[in-house]
């Protein structure tokens, strides 16, 4: 087994076509340095200054691609992260025409954090603990056209998946030799749903050991946890809202939105900083799906992060 540094350049895109920048062998480990998802351009922005123009061609920088030594269609292979470390800052975003509640919230604002080694101060009302994730991981897709870094697809991608942490394993379907490994998209925490379309977005350094599955043939990602899903942040419980209705995303949306009224009416934050710290910080969850016509999705906050 070996250790590799994973060279540039970036890509922006899903694409068989890039030349693969290292080729490891199964059981190796690959070390790098993902770059925060908008690509260093809101480096300067503090909180208050007026939001820059983002250049959308440059979001979503991906380490690899990664070729895997005697990858073929119908393996599988497995990312096992060995080590996340995120930087000293990031952002969340409120982009127009985004979200869960983009009609809610039309208007473009972002959140700067400052990151110690564990937790992230919000307004002085609540204490993030920081779990860092890659909201990328995937195998590239068998595709004659690019494919956007945007949606997530049967072979991973923008999952956004925030438990795939410290310790835990993801399992990638192979489309193609080599299966081309692209990662990238840094959360340094995140709620179940990301749901004003952004996570605490900062770069990270990491290290995952690649593993190769001969004939395990997968129709989508699955992962495997190291443990407790949410160890010390469990430990006072939750207060969680409630949407009802025959539509999921509208049950989720109104689960938010009564979120974002408890979070003002309990500890006065303005609804847009409610929609930010519940991106971050709570959990959406289907509670039920059987019994028709009506669904139940619920938004979790655990308490143990408010002040």
């Amino acid at each position: 087994m070996a250790r590799h540094a994973v060279p540039g350049p970036v890509h922006r895109l899903w694409t068989p076509d890039h030349e693969p920048v290292l080729e490891v062998a199964d059981g190796d480990m690959i070390e790098f340095d993902a770059q925060e998802c908008a690509a260093g351009q809101l480096d300067d922005f503090r909180n208050g200054d007026p939001v820059p123009h983002l250049d959308y061609d440059l979001l979503y920088p991906l380490v690899g691609p990664v070729l895997v030594a005697g990858a073929e269609p119908g393996d599988a292979v497995e990312l096992e992260v060995v080590e996340y470390r995120s930087g000293t800052w990031g952002w969340t975003s409120v982009l127009e025409d985004f979200g869960l509640l983009a009609e809610d919230f039309p208007d473009l604002h972002v959140h700067r954090w400052e990151l110690d080694a564990t937790t992230a101060d919000f307004q002085g009302v609540a204490t993030v603990p920081l779990r860092p994730f890659l909201g990328v991981l995937g195998a590239t897709p068998d595709t004659a056209e690019p494919l956007s870094p945007f949606p997530p697809g049967s072979f991973g991608g923008n999952i956004d998946t925030r438990d795939i942490t410290n310790g835990a394993s993801i399992l990638l379907p192979v489309q193609v030799p080599g299966a081309r490994i692209l990662v990238g998209d840094p959360h340094a925490a995140q709620g179940d749903g990301e749901v004003c379309g952004a996570a605490i977005e900062a770069s990270l350094s990491g290290a995952l050991r690649v593993k190769l599955h001969k004939g395990l043939t997968l129709p989508a990602p699955q992962f495997r946890t190291a443990g407790p899903l949410r160890a010390g942040i469990e430990d006072q419980g939750y207060y969680a809202t409630m949407g009802v209705g025959p539509d999921l995303m509208r049950a989720s949306q109104d689960a938010v939105r009564a979120m974002i009224d408890h979070l003002g009416r309990t500890y006065g934050i303005e609804p847009l900083d409610a929609y930010v710290l519940a991106s971050v910080v709570v959990d959406l969850k289907i509670s039920e799906v059987v019994d028709r016509p009506n669904w139940v999705v619920s938004a979790y906050l655990p308490l143990s992060v408010m002040h």
